[in-house]
């Protein structure tokens, strides 16, 4: 485990470091911990092509609040290494979640553990919860992918499907429009113009992220965990309806929240105070 850099500004720790993932990729993760004893941990799985640093306003308002949030760059993403946008597997995926919530508790040992995912992760933290039935105190998603907001070109999906059986790790352009992230035009245009966020995304990671969204949807009734579940009512890239079912099927365990009118990413939408405020209040902040 390698520290890369430390820094203390007011009442916050910020801090990187790699690990090994189970088969051998070095993997880069960030943390923004509150100075002294955090009341808990969040780990936190970030969208497709994106990366964690994207979320350090979420890390310091949590980290004021006294919670610790580290997160980790996908492989293929961000400063991790692999190919972009592409995994071998889905289960891939989820043991690297398992890798890295032990990283969590060798460093913070004895302390309450969440999971947090947006978009794409959002669709791993929910799967990794059904599957895996982890040991945690709960589960925190915002606009995840268990639907997209709009029908894929069928030619795209059929070679995607195609390529995942014959050259799992042909990419594409995601095709991503980065209007839709935020309604928040500074977020945009940093987005576009951040060298650690790609547009690619491989046959396997497509096929595999859209089976696992409809998985989810259909085993909602088992969820484990007490579950915040938030999403933009006018997110066009993930679907918020798709959320609403998951909500209704899984029952008293998820506390539901829209935001009307709002896009996919909520933590960056002009009005994100009130997504952080109702994120600690669903810690018991």
């Amino acid at each position: 485990m390698k520290t890369i850099f430390t820094s203390e500004e007011n009442k916050l720790d910020t801090f990187g470091w790699t690990f090994k993932s189970s088969d051998g990729l070095e993997l880069y993760a960030r943390g923004w911990v509150p100075i002294g004893k955090p009341k808990a941990t969040l780990a936190l799985i970030h969208g497709l092509g994106e990366h964690t640093g994207r979320y350090a306003h979420v890390g310091a308002v949590l980290a004021e609040k006294g919670f610790a949030l580290l997160g980790f760059d996908l492989r293929g993403h961000g400063k991790s290494d692999g190919p972009r946008g592409h995994t071998p597997s889905y289960d891939t995926l989820l043991d690297d979640i398992t890798v890295f919530l032990k990283q969590i508790e060798s460093r913070y040992p004895d302390l309450p553990r969440f999971l947090y995912g947006h978009s794409l992760g959002g669709n791993l933290v929910l799967n990794y919860a059904l599957r895996r039935k982890p040991d945690l105190q709960g589960i925190l998603v915002t606009g995840p992918w268990l639907k997209l907001a709009f029908d894929p070109p069928a030619a795209k999906v059929t070679l995607g499907r195609l390529m995942n059986k014959i050259a799992p790790g042909f990419t594409q352009a995601s095709g991503l429009d980065t209007k839709a992230l935020s309604r928040d035009s500074a977020v945009v245009s940093a987005y576009e113009n951040d060298p650690l966020v790609h547009s690619r995304i491989s046959a396997r990671m497509f096929v595999s992220i859209f089976e696992s969204g409809l998985w989810a949807l259909e085993h909602a009734d088992e969820f484990p965990l007490p579950l915040m579940l938030m999403h933009g009512s006018a997110d066009r890239l993930s679907s918020s309806e798709a959320s609403k079912a998951f909500a209704a099927k899984a029952g008293s365990k998820v506390t539901l929240k829209l935001f009307d009118g709002w896009f996919h990413e909520i933590h960056n939408e002009p009005e994100k105070a009130e997504v952080f405020k109702a994120m600690l209040d669903w810690l018991g902040n």
